[in-house]
């Protein structure tokens, strides 16, 4: 109730609702001021993108955010619901935007494709570098769609990045609405899921009352605006019990479900599962474990809005399915520092 009525403020504030009941942008889905083209054009280079965002941390122009946009949507459309996903492979947590501590983790853990990665959503929102942050994962997805995976998260939605910054980073930045119009249609296709060597389900939030079995968010319906309620909701939303409590819970979030340990054993015994590995919570020392070991949390967020003072870290799979942590601070300021903290978001934490 709370997150809905959140919802019909925002919807008032930036112009109404749109159909199928979904908070819409200033003059509706995907509007695009004149003189403004969604076409694109031949200076669209994966590679020397990449190096731009790596090296000079710049944003992409918007015809170059269109192509990125297109091609991308293309290589999510190929997979499914559940993604499949061989080890080894390193995963991590929540990004938010802090694009030069997601460089860090390239550091830490090796740059794609030299290393695989699993990303388990909300890449936008909260930090400063939203548009620069996610840019590149998604350049890196469509140079090494095999050694990247990029799950979708809560944030990453119409109505919540309308809220927490990345809408209005992306006006600031581009001077039209419609680059976030481009992202938030492309976060539409983004999988909700994966399962590592059929033994480790990796997801956002977590479990739902109304999904049982992988075979069932299989047949789930994703290309759309996240639902207020339901099992695509609670799988972007839910958390578990922190005090192990039994059963399900009323989520304090005002959406999605807080899950015992009864129910993660279940699910796990139902699909051949022996670990729950989601995001979603900013976590002290980067890795939570919970439920006997058999959820864990990765939040991959160093000092998380630049003032949470948390490690972030991220949990490597080897090939024999041994998992270890890596834990790691901030990136160093370069320079003045300007580049990084030009301004700490006032986001309601």
């Amino acid at each position: 109730l709370k997150l809905q009525f959140l919802y019909l403020i925002v919807a008032g504030a930036r112009g109404g609702w749109g159909e199928a009941g979904a908070a819409g942008a200033p003059g509706g889905w995907g509007a695009t001021p004149a003189g403004r083209s969604h076409t694109m054009n031949d200076e669209f280079n994966v590679d020397k993108l990449i190096t731009q965002l790596y090296d000079d941390h710049k944003p992409l122009s918007e015809s170059n955010v269109n192509a990125m946009c297109e091609r991308a949507r293309d290589v999510f459309s190929m997979e499914d619901n559940v993604h499949a996903v061989q080890a080894p492979v390193t995963v991590c947590g929540d990004v938010h935007g802090q694009l030069h501590d997601l460089i860090e983790l390239f550091k830490i853990g090796g740059r794609p494709p030299d290393t695989n990665y699993l990303f388990m959503g909300d890449y936008v929102d909260r930090g400063y570098h939203s548009v620069e942050t996610v840019s590149l994962l998604l350049l890196l997805k469509i140079r090494y769609r095999d050694r990247l995976t990029i799950l979708r998260g809560n944030h990453e939605s119409r109505q919540i990045t309308q809220v927490y910054g990345f809408y209005d980073e992306c006006m600031r930045k581009y001077g039209t609405v419609a680059v976030w119009c481009k992202f938030t249609e492309l976060f539409d296709f983004m999988p909700l899921s994966a399962v590592v060597q059929n033994s480790i389900f990796c997801l956002h939030g977590g479990l739902s009352p109304a999904l049982d079995s992988l075979d069932n968010i299989r047949m789930l319906e994703r290309v759309q605006e996240t639902p207020h309620e339901g099992p695509m909701c609670d799988l972007l939303w839910s958390d578990p019990h922190e005090d192990d409590k039994l059963g399900w819970g009323v989520s304090p979030r005002g959406a999605g479900f807080t899950f015992g340990p009864d129910i993660t054993e279940q699910f796990n015994h139902n699909n051949g599962l022996t670990l729950v590995s989601r995001a979603h919570q900013l976590v002290m020392e980067g890795y939570n474990w919970c439920h006997g070991q058999k959820v864990v949390t990765i939040f991959s967020a160093p000092n998380y809005c630049y003032r949470c003072g948390n490690q972030a870290a991220l949990m490597e799979v080897d090939e024999h399915m041994n998992k270890s942590f890596f834990q790691f601070d901030p990136a160093p300021v370069r320079g003045d520092g300007q580049d990084r903290f030009d301004k700490t978001p006032d986001y309601f934490l």
